[in-house]
């Protein structure tokens, strides 16, 4: 009877499980900042209506405190809303303040899932749990994403499945997705979870794809989140039958601070997927490409949905648009289904409260409505498709400038039109700048604008000074301004219209600082100017000469000296200089007929190239610091000139391509694109670059050419060379030679060296290129952690101003490319610890031999201790007297007079000790040494 009872109580478990559990399909945990520490949780749970409704699940706020559950809190389920057919969404709210900012891993759980999940062993009897990281700081204003698009979606076996979720991220921060495994607990994947691409699931999983040339893939989008199925298999289910399969992601959301991307937390939804076994070809979905659009302005579109089989469509949007104010419309809305092509009427009218950095996305969704013999009211198949509109700041208004006092450049504007903008930026060219403002917010890069002021959102002026040095007569000056809006979402606004004037040419204006010349000490460089052709002549007047000033580099720090007096030349060729590692800096100085000094022109520098190597490949970079534009739409190609070009002379630089800076940037890629022939590894390839530029102003010549310094790189190689070997230390810096006695002071102060040398092989095969080598260090061992200590071009090293010998060393060599060798062998070289303890001493008043203490003498004086334990003992075993030299006041000398430690004195005779020392050593073994012998008192 009893084995009755147990078998009766069995079937009537069971039967209370499967009728309270079969419920639970999918849900997500979202969180909304309020303030401060405090934030609000909602848990949005979708279930089965042919279920038991939600329960008493667990919410965990993550920081051991528990909501629901065994607590006896009642969930405040609330928003009951019938979604679909079939499916109900369920949600609650939870307030809860943190005592401190930290990183909490949210989450719900409920018992059970619904039945007959195929991808889950056992999901009647498995626990629903999903989770949310909240990163808490009350510093940092932030929510989570959530979701617009509900989790439960439908497909058919052999046709390809997508879903969006429609995450939107309220503060405009960037999201990213990948695949989890749906779980039970914290930790805890479900039960025997199955891919959804598992080939248990198919009949021939090798034509598993839609097309049937190849397996399924299931993957999604890590950018917008879309998931793609190609294609559910049929071996699980029966003709016009459906399965459900689960599958979780995880919602990562991205902010940069200060610079750097932050992840701020996540977001996991656990969906679930229904797919029938019969054919249905998706509906197609057409949108306009992604856009831009003015806050201020209306944005309409019409959305097509046709079906390839003739059948109704269906379609609707989700979004971030739709959830804010003022929000995006669609109609028809609800949603009906209409004859193919069906027709979808978008509309937003934006507003300043909407600009940000990063898109809105909008979700379109269309479903069809297939008619299948034997089935009443069959799902449709589905298909997604994501259109990005950024919402931009609309451009300033009203900009003017023109010259003022001082070299400098007055501006003026309207006030700007947004009210929620952060800031405005004041931009600056050489030249004239045609920008595309249609969906082109800000400054686009390379059109030659500098950033040179960030103002508050409210002014409405701006004097240009050039920091202070003051701006080039002759040059023609652009600005443009563009607003900012706040972080986090961020946001930039359409540039202003240009607006451009020049200072007056009255001073020489320098037009070329050309090197003709390369060679480190016979380099040439041609300078030439104009004479000041709008100076007051009345008070400077002519005729005019011209002296010639000279520096390296092309910042404006460092000194001019005069490299040619005064002349009325306008042209001077500067010899005898190293224009192969150098670059240099010019100014003419302008004299009237009277001598008098009158002015200087502006700073103007040679072009240098460097170049990088790359495999295969070589990149070239140049740059000059001129008071012209180089990047210039009307004369926007610079040349790029290389030798190993024609086949009869090898050495000659010839012509093989031109970029379009204005474009590309003053940087150029050659990976033998030209000719088609790919750059040789083994091979040394030389070049020089010729510029284009100008003022923009018609009393200026233009264009403005110069040529670059020829320089020569090889392509990077990818084989490492060959490691040092025969590392040794320098036998004349050993440890016993250096190391002096630690003092009553503390250490003995005395800087040591460790010093070594190495050999390489000078194999050609992997030596040939050694640039230089890498000398790594650690003060734990072999086994230790090695930091790089240095870099050299010689093969000895110095180690200096150590306290201490115990270090490992190994030493690798990096090439031309970068590539380092593996490591040599690793070298040691250890500590000459040395504690020696007397056997007498006299504690009778003569001011000589008066405490017991280690031996001072240079043969046996202590060397690297850190520690010592001391103790004291008489005859009959007893301790009579310790000292600890960790505890204050106290040092490893000891110093024991003789007495019990209370002033008491011992009686004169022999006392036994023990000493345990620690040593400063990096063999462990030898870092613990216990001393024990025997000491007379003489009195």
């Amino acid at each position: 009877m009893r084995y009755l009872k147990c078998f009766l109580f069995f079937i009537f478990t069971s039967i209370v499980i499967v009728a309270n559990a079969t419920h639970i399909r999918a849900g997500e945990v979202i969180a909304k900042r309020v303030s401060g520490l405090t934030y609000q949780f909602t848990f949005i749970g979708y279930r089965d209506i042919e279920g038991v409704p939600f329960g008493d699940g667990t919410f965990d706020f993550g920081d051991g405190t528990i909501f629901g559950g065994e607590n006896g809190d009642r969930i405040p389920w609330e928003n009951i809303e019938l979604i679909g057919e079939g499916v109900e969404k369920w949600e609650f709210t939870l307030t809860y303040t943190y005592a401190g900012g930290s990183n909490y891993l949210v989450s719900y759980s409920e018992n059970y899932r619904n039945a007959n999940i195929q991808n889950i062993s056992g999901s009647v009897s498995t626990t629903f749990y999903v989770e949310t990281l909240v990163v808490v700081d009350a510093l940092i204003v932030n929510s989570t994403p959530f979701f617009t698009v509900p989790p439960i979606d439908q497909g058919v076996v052999g046709g390809i499945f997508e879903h969006n979720p429609g995450a939107f991220d309220p503060d405009g921060d960037s999201l990213s997705y990948y695949f989890t495994t749906p779980k039970q607990a914290e930790g805890l994947n479900v039960n025997g979870y199955q891919s959804l691409i598992d080939p248990s699931f198919y009949t021939n999983f090798n034509e598993g794809n839609q097309a049937k040339d190849g397996p399924p893939t299931l993957t999604i989008d890590p950018i917008d989140g879309t998931l793609v199925w190609n294609s559910p298999g049929g071996a699980t289910i029966p003709d016009q039958e459906n399965r459900e399969f689960n599958v979780a992601f995880v919602v990562e959301e991205w902010r940069r601070i200060n610079g750097q991307l932050i992840r701020l937390g996540f977001v996991t939804r656990d969906m679930q997927i229904i797919i029938w076994n019969f054919e249905n070809d998706p509906p197609e979905l057409e949108i306009p490409p992604d856009t831009c659009v003015v806050a201020g302005d209306t944005l309409s579109a019409f959305i097509i949905g046709t079906d390839p089989e003739g059948n109704q469509v269906k379609l609707e949007a989700f979004g971030g648009p739709f959830e804010i104010s003022p929000s995006a419309t669609f109609s028809p809305d609800p949603a009906v289904f209409q004859d193919s092509p069906a027709l979808l009427d978008f509309e937003w009218r934006t507003d300043c409260s909407q600009v940000r950095m990063a898109p809105y996305e909008v979700q379109f969704k269309a479903t069809d409505d297939p008619i299948i013999p034997g089935i009443q009211n069959p799902p449709g198949q589905v298909n997604f498709e994501t259109w990005r509109i950024t919402v931009v700041g609309p451009p300033p208004t009203g900009l003017t400038v023109q010259p003022s006092t001082g070299r400098s450049m007055e501006l003026n504007w309207d006030g700007y039109s947004c009210p929620n903008a952060d800031s405005l930026q004041v931009w600056r060219r050489v030249g004239e700048f045609d920008i595309d403002p249609n969906c082109n917010p800000g400054i686009p890069a390379n059109s030659g604008y500098q950033l040179i002021e960030t103002l508050g959102a409210s002014e409405t002026a701006f004097r240009d000074t050039n920091d202070g040095v003051g701006l080039s007569p002759g040059s023609k000056y652009c600005y443009r301004l563009v607003a900012t809006f706040p972080d986090p979402a961020g946001g930039l606004s359409i540039a202003s219209e240009e607006a451009c004037d020049s200072l007056l040419i009255d001073v020489p204006i320098i037009t070329n600082v050309d090197v003709k010349e390369t060679s480190a000490t016979n380099g040439q460089i041609e300078v030439r100017w104009t004479p000041p052709y709008q100076i007051d002549a009345s008070a400077f007047p002519p005729t005019y000469t011209y002296e010639v000033l000279r520096k390296q580099g092309q910042g404006f720090d460092g000194a001019f000296t005069s490299v040619r007096a005064a002349s009325a030349d306008t042209t001077f060729t500067d010899t005898n200089l190293n224009t192969e590692d150098l670059s240099y800096s010019y100014r003419i100085v302008l004299y009237d007929n009277t001598n008098q000094r009158v002015d200087t022109s502006q700073q103007a520098s040679s072009v240098r190239l460097e170049p990088t190597s790359l495999v295969g490949a070589i990149r070239l970079n140049w740059e000059a610091n001129v008071p012209w534009s180089n990047s210039v739409q009307e004369f926007p190609y610079h040349y790029i000139y290389r030798d190993n070009v024609l086949n009869g002379d090898l050495s000659e630089l010839q012509l093989i391509d031109s970029v379009d800076v204005t474009l590309g940037g003053l940087t150029y890629l050659d990976d033998g694109k030209f000719n088609g022939i790919t750059l040789d590894e083994e091979v040394e390839y030389c070049y020089f670059i010729t510029t284009s530029g100008s003022y923009d102003n018609d009393l200026l010549p233009a264009p403005l050419i110069n040529n670059s310094q020829i320089i020569c790189a090889q392509p990077n190689d990818t084989i490492p060379p060959c490691a040092p070997f025969s590392i040794t230390f320098n036998s004349s810096l050993d440890c016993e030679t250096q190391a002096a006695c630690q003092t009553r002071g503390g250490n003995s102060g005395v800087a040591l060296v460790n010093a070594f040398s190495w050999e390489f092989n000078g194999d050609p095969a992997c030596d040939n290129d050694i640039q230089f080598f890498r000398i790594y260090a650690s003060s734990e061992g072999e086994d230790g952690n090695f930091i790089l200590l240095s870099e050299t071009t010689g093969t000895e090293f110095f180690h200096n101003d150590l306290s201490t010998l115990a270090y490992c060393y190994y030493v690798t060599a990096v090439d031309r490319s970068g590539n380092e060798s593996q490591i040599s062998e690793i070298v040691c070289n250890d500590n000459c610890p040395q504690y020696v303890l007397p056997n007498v001493f006299t504690p009778n008043g003569d001011n000589w031999n008066q405490t017991f203490r280690p031996m001072q003498d240079p043969g046996s004086c202590p060397r690297f201790v850190e520690q010592v334990v001391f103790k004291v003992f008489n005859r009959a075993g007893t301790e009579i007297f310790s000292h600890d030299s960790s505890e204050p006041e106290k040092t490893i000398f000891i110093e024991w007079d003789g007495t019990l430690g209370g002033g008491k004195e011992v009686p004169a005779g022999v006392y036994y000790y023990s000493a345990e020392v620690k040593f400063t050593t990096l063999n462990p073994e030898e870092a613990i040494k216990v001393i024990t012998g025997w000491v007379q008192i003489i009195r």
